[in-house]
């Protein structure tokens, strides 16, 4: 069964939506990152590396060539004249062929599984990559989203302030009601110092990744945002998926079988080899006196057979070590078994229930705009306080954030699912980024 996850409908045909040429988006700082970012930078040198051990693992069943060569010179010296001299010089050709050893065959077969489970680290690592990246960016846009709110909030105040202040003057109102906006205003700056320093501090999250400095981002459409429900819905099909895909398991699954291969290595202490040696040896020497040269070359080939009769037990025991880890092995497979599974049934939780929190403060935007003009009208008319008019205020905008932070959520929670799953590509990157302006 072919399953489609349609994870966010942000009205995508209008993908070439023109960003400004200033502000960064999220597929150019991803792209960023998969060149600079020292955690998969590192994954990447390290699959590298356990490819080249592949190399290494198949020269042991290859034929080992070498040469060597060789040149001296002699004399005797009898009370200051030279009696005899001479120079001689050898060189030789070696050749070494393993005809039969186990372990060759067991080494480049784990070889083989170690540099795949790196491959799937690394791609596990090229989709953590993804999540760091998005949370990074969604979090500068919630602190950039918050300082927004904060200022207009104290705008707000401040507007509040001042028309108090004038009815004060006037005796429409108590000086407390001066003391309440006041108190309101101060309380605002400072919300305002706060929220410029998370901004500051959610930029360096991204330079983190990066290495580079970002001072503006491209910000969510929210006008052709609209989540959609994740499809297929239920938790089977999300389950059945991740057995299929998930990075995480596949590793482990490698885990496991490098360690019964582990086992085998450990066995083949018990086993014989055969291996075959062969090599040509040519020796020159020439004396001065009298003038003699003697030339000789020799050639040998042969068998050795290497039969283990005991080791003190050694193998034994690394045997029964190499049991142990297999059960370890298997262990942690099921360890990360029931962890994707907790992952996959709590991100499509997630999914469905930011949908609903989404719409939910929606509509608390809508009520608090309301409470808000009907509290402003009614301290027109001397029937509400200042105060009750501050905390409609300070309410609608904490509606507005959380209704943007929930936008954000949702986002995330679709790539924390898709990552569960093992499906999450740079697809899903250009996806969001076509939702961005």
């Amino acid at each position: 069964m072919r399953l489609k996850f349609r994870a966010l409908t942000l009205a995508l045909g209008l993908a070439g939506t023109t960003l400004p040429a200033h502000a960064d988006d999220l597929y150019q700082i991803y792209q960023q990152a998969l060149t600079k970012d020292p955690v998969l930078l590192q994954s990447k040198a390290t699959r590298d590396a356990a490819f080249q051990a592949i190399d290494q693992s198949r020269a042991s069943l290859l034929p080992q060539i070498s040469a060597s060569l060789g040149y001296g010179y002699g004399w005797f010296d009898d009370l200051g004249e030279t009696t005899d001299s001479g120079g001689a010089g050898s060189g030789s050709i070696e050749l070494g062929q393993s005809i039969y050893n186990h372990a060759n065959y067991v080494n480049l077969a784990l070889s083989e599984k170690s540099a795949a489970q790196s491959d799937a680290n690394y791609s596990l690592a090229a989709q953590s990559l993804i999540v760091r990246v998005s949370n990074a960016y969604f979090d500068v846009l919630s602190a950039q989203d918050s300082l927004e709110f904060v200022q207009a909030n104290k705008r707000a105040i401040e507007r509040q302030l001042e028309q108090t202040k004038q009815r004060f003057a006037v005796g429409l109102t108590a000086i407390t009601d001066v003391h309440e906006a006041q108190a309101q205003y101060d309380l605002a700056i400072a919300e305002e110092i706060n929220a410029q320093n998370t901004l500051e501090n959610s930029y360096e999250g991204l330079r983190e990744i990066t290495g580079l400095e970002h001072s503006q981002l491209a910000i969510l459409d929210t006008q052709r945002f609209s989540p959609s429900s994740p499809t297929p819905a239920t938790h089977d099909a999300w389950l059945a998926l991740g057995e299929e895909s998930s990075l995480e398991l596949l590793s482990r699954r490698l885990g496991v079988d490098i360690a019964k291969e582990q086992i085998e290595l450990a066995k083949t202490g018990h086993l014989p080899s055969l291996d075959l040696a062969a090599g040509i040896t040519t020796n020159y020497g020439q004396e001065d006196r009298p003038n003699q040269i003697t030339n000789d070359t020799t050639g040998q080939i042969g068998l050795t057979l290497r039969v283990p009769i005991f080791s003190g037990f050694s193998v034994t025991s690394q045997v029964e070590q190499a049991k142990y880890n297999f059960v370890a092995s298997s262990q942690a497979l099921e360890e990360t078994h029931r962890s994707v599974v907790r992952n996959l049934r709590n991100s499509l939780n997630n999914v469905k229930a930011s949908i609903s929190t989404i719409k939910a403060y929606e509509q608390s935007v809508v009520s608090a705009e309301s409470a808000l003009k009907a509290t402003e009208a009614g301290f027109e008319v001397g029937t509400r306080t200042i105060v009750e008019v501050l905390n409609s205020t300070r309410q609608l905008y904490s509606a507005k954030q959380q209704l943007a932070d929930a936008r954000y959520n949702y986002i995330l929670a679709v790539l924390s699912l898709k990552q569960a799953a093992g499906t999450l590509s740079a697809e899903d990157v250009q996806m969001i980024n076509n939702g961005l302006k």
